[in-house]
């Protein structure tokens, strides 16, 4: 093999990051949201509930710590940070997901968004 040595993959520690009540329920899993509804099915068929939405943001937590960044973007509300890959899921499936994360200067980092890759 030739070519220049290729990099080792970044990881994020997300753990502390905000995931709210809201962005799982009102916005993830909710199925008649106009742009999450898709979401929601994909998840929802994955056996979270908005019931333990705790759950599944420590799974999105832990999605976003424990898989390499894809790549960072700079905003004018911060740096986006995209994760892809393995979701832990409840039915045990465990899909690839792509999760976006948003970090502004001196506050905490929070889930943007997640949806099937």
């Amino acid at each position: 093999m030739s070519g220049a040595p290729r990099e080792s993959p970044v990881f994020h520690d997300l753990s502390d990051a905000v995931v709210t009540e809201a962005k799982v329920c009102d916005y993830l899993l909710a199925k008649f949201h106009a742009d999450g509804s898709s979401k929601a099915k994909f998840f929802l068929a994955r056996g979270f509930t908005p019931q333990d939405w705790r759950g599944m943001a420590d799974a999105l937590r832990t999605q976003g710590s424990e898989n390499p960044v894809q790549r960072y973007e700079s905003t004018p509300y911060g740096r986006k940070i995209m994760v892809r890959c393995h979701l832990v899921t409840p039915d045990g499936r465990d899909p690839c997901i792509l999760t976006v994360w948003m970090e502004e200067d001196g506050k905490p980092i929070k889930l943007v968004t997640a949806y099937p890759d």
